[in-house]
């Protein structure tokens, strides 16, 4: 908590970003919207984002929001535009975001490698656009399927099992003092924004044109190759856990049940594991 205290006076901004986060995923989209123009402003006024960078930020929601009035051939070119734009703010591809350093090549434990944080400013902004455009994820709650539901859970343990088995983490128990600026960067600025955009966004498109089982493997797939930087190990390992959260919600309709399922998932590596890998 002291950590995170003494970070208050550079990271205030993003609070603001996270509770349009909460706002717009709520429902609360007019609330949500007007919390991320009260943020975009304050990125404005201090720098952290470039005015030119700030324009492109808002192609994509007010793109995205014109996207229902769009059929046939058109409407799939302006969700192909909008991946491709949320791709590009999510490998931080568009100049001018100045993404703020918070750890820099710190160590979650003697045994683990060393990584840098930084909190985002691009790729949460990706969460608004595709919240306009697919607005059903946040709605369309569905009985519970118990089986998808339990086989997506069970994927989360054997994965850490896979990862022990190939060398990938081993076991370190801790939790570093800077655990709290992680939780609030991983909870909001990553799992919300990738599980919006990859299952709420891209899977449930997809299902709506080619089924529920192509879709979630699709969109896994999709997931694990994002996370090419990393490797082909890190790919499989994110394509996995792309497929796990796949099942969460598609058992559920609740976008809540992957984000959880995905931070659930990366606390338990920080806490029980060499994070990201062994040393």
């Amino acid at each position: 908590m002291a950590h995170f205290l003494s970070l208050l006076p550079m990271v205030w901004p993003w609070l603001i970003l996270m509770a349009a986060q909460v706002s717009g995923v709520s429902g609360r989209q007019a609330l949500g919207l007007t919390l991320l123009t009260v943020f975009g402003g304050v990125a404005l006024a201090l720098g952290l984002v470039t005015p030119l960078a700030a324009i492109i930020a808002a192609i994509g929601p007010l793109g995205a929001g014109m996207l229902h009035r769009l059929s046939g051939r058109v409407a799939l070119l302006g969700h192909l535009a909008l991946v491709l734009w949320s791709l590009a703010l999510g490998a931080h591809l568009v100049p001018g975001f100045h993404n703020l350093l918070v750890l820099d090549q710190v160590q979650a434990g003697l045994d683990s490698t060393t990584f840098t944080l930084h909190l985002n400013l691009d790729k949460p902004l990706v969460l608004f656009a595709v919240l306009l455009a697919w607005p059903g994820m946040t709605r369309n709650v569905l009985p519970t399927r118990v089986m998808p539901l339990v086989a997506g859970l069970t994927i989360l343990p054997a994965l850490f099992l896979l990862g022990l088995a190939t060398g990938a983490v081993r076991p370190e128990f801790g939790l570093p003092h800077w655990w709290l600026i992680f939780a609030l960067a991983n909870l909001f600025l990553t799992c919300l924004t990738e599980e919006a955009f990859f299952r709420g966004y891209l899977q449930s498109a997809i299902a709506s044109q080619l089924g529920a089982p192509i879709a979630i493997a699709a969109a896994s797939l999709l997931f694990g190759l994002a996370h090419f930087g990393g490797g082909p190990a890190l790919v499989v390992f994110a394509a996995i856990l792309g497929g796990a959260c796949g099942l969460g919600y598609y058992a559920t309709g609740r976008l809540w049940v992957p984000v959880l399922m995905h931070f659930g998932f990366n606390v338990l590596h920080l806490v029980l594991f060499t994070y990201p890998a062994p040393a």
